[in-house]
């Protein structure tokens, strides 16, 4: 017993005080570190990707990128719209914006065609992203405009602005989230332990590890940028492996607790556990790791964000459990021991430690396994088959603006703005870059291509060329009157890509063109994701298989862990399309059906499902393999591991449900579908998978599990005696 977390686990237990204050100053430094240096969010280019990309680019060479916009809608608060008094408004509204230093141009006021509505836009300068930032300056004087003009309404929308409300919305949201998830998860550690004590321990080494990889990932920020996503995630995967990790360590320690009746001290009873839990615990945390960064291949800044917050707070999470945590079951364990020697002294009896044990409850459920493994093996592969059936018609698309919730007041404006002026719902860029000399070649072929677009139904006749100052990049914009998720926004895109422009401009020599926009932008991320899809998936299967390998000595856990994990994923996915592409629960999770899933909810799903599903297996496995190395039957192993580790499995189960669950009261509907699906492959996971499906499995291959590990099989060969030589918490 001189692993790694043995000896740390050893230290912690001789030096409990040093410990706990050296992670409470770790903690420290980690938000100070983060707050001294701060956030390094990400910039505009480094969203692009796809050929949207590529023209985004080579329109901000040249200094003719998009800038974002604002629309100003001035109307009547009741009846017909002075035309008069809406201009005069207008007027005074251009006037004080040109003043304001973010902004870059205002357009001339334009007349809805029931002249119910005049609009102003706003052209911010800078980039994108940072335009939210900035949209409050041109928010004051709307206001201020409508203070002096209190006879109409004036209303404000705009990318920056809705951007805006996305953000408070979601702060608003994950306030919820905690405000539901912390008093469940202590309900949960309450009847897990009987002691608010020991309940309180998983939780407050969460919220440290949490606090301590907000700072973290804010430094790391400045390696790989953070998309606005990262403490989302460290919210949600934080909390669930950090209760998780200090679960599986505590509900050991008071399991060899019981078992010594009180012949071992706190400091052997820490380090039995390290012995065991504890190393399932670092396996788990470096499966998740090792998981998690197969996002990077993906070469997308979301998640790459995602794979940076869920490797920070998961590295700390272990760590918490490597040292804090010993530390704390010493201390409080020395205070029971007091305590018990203090009752004994005044004759009253010992109080009992619960020890393991899975219940009635798990007896039952393991049953079928034991009895009828063949049976209950085709009926619960069967069953997941059938759940993810469903995926046969999943449709995955981009989340775009139109699918932002409508509590958002800026969202209700886009909205009566789309419907009084339709020909604004969409602007198509067509940018082409070629040598000067090749300019007005450049200039025909665009022509050409707006004349096109003027014959073609799907595009409203308006177009505007801009030209750079070198006359090398050219600017087309194309309006197109249908919403950006329609099926005519996406038409009006390839006809272009496929028709017009390799007709006109695809015959200029050395030109580089393409077509950027929200329309093109929706419709490249998904194709940029279901092109590094196979990469990603191929790492993921990999790393799952090297991980169990290792953890176990085993290639046929390696390659069973590798296909649990994707018939569960499969079911989640599967249950998630039969969910949110119809509208049947639409009242009951209070979503509106966009008909699709987000682009980026299935490869998340699986690398996360990937690890967290580790945390089940290794411990699962972990005392099986456990008790066969001490010479019990595979059989015998196989039913008494899950029964041993059946309360710590359901806990955590719990623990990671409620967490997940809660992000499905979210309004961001990408969100939702991420705790949804989560939430759904835990459970899988948990009730299914690992209590029907992998004991069917362990019992029918019997020692053929192990292969090829010679001591796993040589013990289990063994059935009368223990093997020679081996320790009960020797699972190495």
């Amino acid at each position: 017993m001189n692993s790694f977390s043995v000896r740390m686990a050893r230290w912690s237990a001789r030096h409990p005080w040093r410990a706990i204050v050296g992670w409470l100053v770790f903690v420290a430094l980690c938000l100070g570190a983060g707050s001294a240096v701060g956030t390094n969010s990400a910039r505009t280019a480094d969203y692009r990707v796809g050929e949207a990309g590529r023209a985004e680019t080579l329109a901000a060479e040249a200094g003719l990128e998009r800038r974002a916009t604002e629309q100003v809608l001035i109307s009547a608060r009741s009846g017909a719209l002075d035309q008069g008094a809406a201009r005069a408004a207008a007027k005074d509204l251009t006037a004080r914006m040109k003043r304001l230093p973010e902004v870059a141009s205002v357009a001339a006021p334009l007349l809805s065609d029931d002249r119910a509505i005049l609009m102003v836009e706003v052209a911010l300068k800078g980039e994108e992203r940072d335009a939210k930032d900035k949209v409050a300056a041109v928010t004051e004087q709307t206001s201020a405009v409508q203070r002096s003009h209190p006879g109409l309404l004036l209303q404000e929308t705009g990318s920056p602005s809705i951007s805006k409300g996305v953000d408070q919305q979601r702060a608003d949201d994950l306030a919820l989230s905690e405000a539901i998830t912390l008093p469940v998860t202590l309900i949960t550690l309450l009847i897990v332990f009987g002691s608010v004590t020991m309940a309180g321990v998983p939780l407050l080494l969460a919220l440290s590890s949490i606090a301590a990889a907000i700072g973290l990932a804010m430094v790391a920020s400045h390696l790989s940028p953070d998309a606005g996503v990262g403490t989302n995630v460290i919210l949600m995967i934080g909390l669930a492996v950090g209760v998780d990790y200090t679960l599986f360590y505590l509900k050991r320690e008071r399991e060899e607790r019981a078992r010594s009746g009180g012949r071992l001290g706190s400091e052997a009873l820490v380090e039995l556990a390290a012995a065991t839990s504890g190393r399932a615990v670092v396996v788990s945390g470096l499966a998740v790791v090792a998981s998690t960064a197969t996002l990077y291949l993906a070469s997308d800044v979301i998640f790459s964000s995602l794979a940076t917050g869920t490797i920070v707070v998961v590295l700390v999470a272990v760590a918490s459990s490597l040292t804090a945590l010993p530390a704390l079951l010493v201390k409080l364990g020395q205070r029971s021991e007091r305590r018990e020697r203090r009752r004994a002294e005044r004759g009253k009896p010992v109080r009992r430690v619960r020890g393991e044990g899975g219940g009635r409850l798990w007896a039952a459920l393991l049953r079928p396994a034991a009895r009828h493994p063949l049976a209950t093996l085709c009926v619960s592969v069967l069953g997941l088959l059938a759940l993810a059936a469903p995926l046969a018609g999943l449709k995955i698309t981009e989340m775009s603006r139109d699918t932002h919730s409508r509590d958002i007041p800026a969202m209700r404006v886009y909205d009566r703005l789309n419907e009084a002026f339709p020909e604004q719902r969409v602007t198509h860029q067509v940018v082409v870059r070629a040598d000067a000399s090749r300019a007005p070649e450049v200039a025909a072929a665009l022509r050409e291509v707006a004349r096109l677009a003027d014959t073609d139904k799907l595009f409203t006749g308006a177009s505007r060329t801009r030209t750079s100052a070198d006359h090398r990049t050219s600017v087309l914009e194309l309006k197109v009157p249908y919403l950006g998720n329609s099926e005519q926004a996406y038409d009006s895109l390839d006809h272009l890509r496929d028709d017009y422009l390799p007709a006109t401009v695809g015959r200029v020599d050395g030109a580089e063109f393409g077509v950027s926009g929200d329309v093109a932008r929706y419709a490249d991320y998904p194709a940029h994701q279901n092109g590094k899809l196979p990469l990603v998936l191929g790492a993921l299967l990999l790393v799952t298989f090297g991980m169990t390998v290792y953890a176990f000595r085993s290639v046929v856990l390696g390659l069973l862990g590798v296909g649990l994990n994707l018939l569960s994923a499969a079911a989640a996915l599967g249950l998630l399309v039969l969910v949110f592409q119809g509208t049947w629960a639409e009242g009951l999770l209070d979503f509106r059906s966009t008909g699709s899933i987000g682009s980026r909810v299935p490869l998340f799903l699986f690398v996360i499902l990937f690890g967290l599903s580790m945390d089940y297996q290794v411990f699962v496995v972990s005392r099986i393999r456990e008790a066969v190395l001490a010479g019990v039957p595979t059989r015998q192993a196989v039913l008494d591991g899950l029964r041993s580790s059946a309360s710590v499995v359901t806990s955590a189960a719990a623990v990671m449900t409620t967490v997940f669950v809660s992000f499905v009261f979210l309004h961001i509907i990408e969100m939702k579908q991420i705790g949804f699906v989560l939430a759904a492959a835990v459970l899988i996971d948990a009730f299914v998978v690992r209590v029907l499906v992998l004991p069917s499995v362990m019992l029918l291959l019997g020692e053929a599990s192990w292969w090829p590990s010679r001591g796993a099989r040589q013990a289990a060969g063994e059935p009368g005696e223990r093997a020679r030589g081996r320790s009960a918490v020797d699972v190495r």
